[in-house]
Parts: structure tokens; sequence; C-alpha cells
């Protein structure tokens, strides 16, 4: 389904998607979409959830186009397949997972220009992304709160991050250009490229049954955070084809 394009959407707005992982809450849905009305965004995609419930549409006040165009998807992996770099927010700190602040989460966003396609992803209520969901994502980040409070509501946080990013949007409108980066690969060849660079590292035993997933975990991480263009990844496979030559084994 194609998602709307609002007549206050900003530029950045159009190549932006909103994604929820198994929302519990359909409240939690209308309410996000009606943050992204408030801030110029309407690409929403809904990840575990195959329909919109009553509820939804309730909360969603002035932000019915957002639900109308919202997309469906089984799984995160199809959900983020087809952009260039995701960001995904988490309350708490992952062992093997670096992360972000939010006013620089949005900075390394702004960043990518025209045409990268952006993802924001964030989690279920109760038990946010799985660290299998963390790894389908270049950054993670996560935003301020006081110490010994719980997370916040999946309707808040998507509205503290759309805010931080509107806000910065309408401060850099008076200012020069940014800077941009190279745009990445879709994600999913983003993937097909760090499972072969996996497969290289398990063949020269760099990954092995003791350490597979703290190792795989971290190289996720490194390799996520580069957000892997067409260049990169042609350098990338050149030298683990030629770290795979064993000049032993020639000799």
């Amino acid at each position: 389904m194609t998602n709307p394009s609002p007549k206050n959407q900003s530029a950045l707005g159009a190549r932006l998607s909103v994604i929820l992982v198994r929302p519990e809450s359909p409240e939690n849905i209308g309410l996000a979409a009606r943050a992204m009305k408030n801030t110029g965004f309407g690409s929403l995609r809904l990840v575990g959830v195959d329909r919109l419930e009553p509820p939804a549409w309730r909360t969603a006040v002035h932000a019915e186009d957002v639900l109308s165009g919202c997309a469906f998807f089984p799984t995160l992996s199809a959900g983020v397949a087809d952009l260039n770099v995701v960001f995904a927010s988490t309350a708490r700190r992952r062992q093997n997972f670096s992360s972000l602040r939010l006013e620089e989460a949005v900075s390394r966003l702004r960043a990518f220009g025209p045409p990268s396609r952006i993802g924001l992803v964030f989690g279920n209520e109760r038990t946010g992304l799985t660290s299998a969901e963390l790894a389908l994502s270049n950054f993670r980040y996560s935003i301020p709160q006081a110490a010994r409070q719980p997370s916040y509501n999946l309707a808040s946080a998507v509205l503290l991050t759309l805010f931080e990013i509107f806000r910065r949007e309408g401060a850099a409108a008076a200012e020069t250009e940014l800077r941009q980066v190279d745009v990445p690969l879709p994600f999913s060849e983003q993937e097909a490229c760090l499972r072969l660079i996996l497969r290289k590292l398990e063949e020269r035993r760099f990954l092995h049954a003791t350490n597979a997933r703290h190792a795989t975990e971290m190289v996720r991480d490194l390799v996520g955070r580069l957000s892997i263009t067409a260049g990169d990844r042609r350098l990338l496979l050149a030298m683990f084809s030629h770290a795979g030559d064993d000049p032993e084994r020639r000799g």
C-alpha cells in the first residue's frame, strides 16, 4: 500500500518511515500516527500487525490519512529491506551494540541526503526490541530520561524523536546546506554483504563455537555503523576475498 504524502510533509519526511514492531496497543498506533502528522511525516510501517483496530482510529485525531496509508509487514527484516539506513530506539544499552544519544542520532540521520530512504524503528511497549531486531539496524539510540523512571511510552518515544528531527530541520532552513554522505545500499543488500563477511570469518576460524554469538553481534554493530555504500561493498568484499588467500597454502 502506498504511504500518504501530507501537504505539510517536509523533504526529509518524504524519505523517512516510522516502523512500529509488534505494538500491543492500538491506541499507541493512533497516537504515533498523530505525532507523525504533527511533525510532518507520513510513512508508517507496522510489523507483526496485520490490521488496524478501532481504537487506533479514535486516537489518530486528524491523522487518519497516515493510518490509511500504513503498510503491514510480517517481519522487521521485510519492513526495512528497501531502506538505505535504519535507526532503532532502545531504552537500555546492550553489551554488543553501541548506542547514540538522541541528538547524535538526529545529526547522523540528517546527514543522509536524497535519495537515501531512512527508517526509525520502535519496539514493543513492554519488551522493546530484541537483540535480533536491533541487529537489523545501522544505528541504535536512546532518549534521555530520569535514571529511575521506566522507559517512555511508545507513542511518546515516537513524538520525542520526530520533534527533535522537526526542530532541527526548521533551524537548518536558514543555514548553509549540510554536508551529505553517499547513499547507502538498500538494507537487504547490506545484510547480504554482512552475511558473506561473517561466512569468511567462520572460514578463517575468527568465529567459532565459543565466541560466535558475542563476536557476530559486535561485527554486526561495526559493519552496520558503516551504512555500506556500493563502493564500501566492493572494497570490503575485495579485502575479505584477498584475506582468504593463505600464502602458506599456496607455497
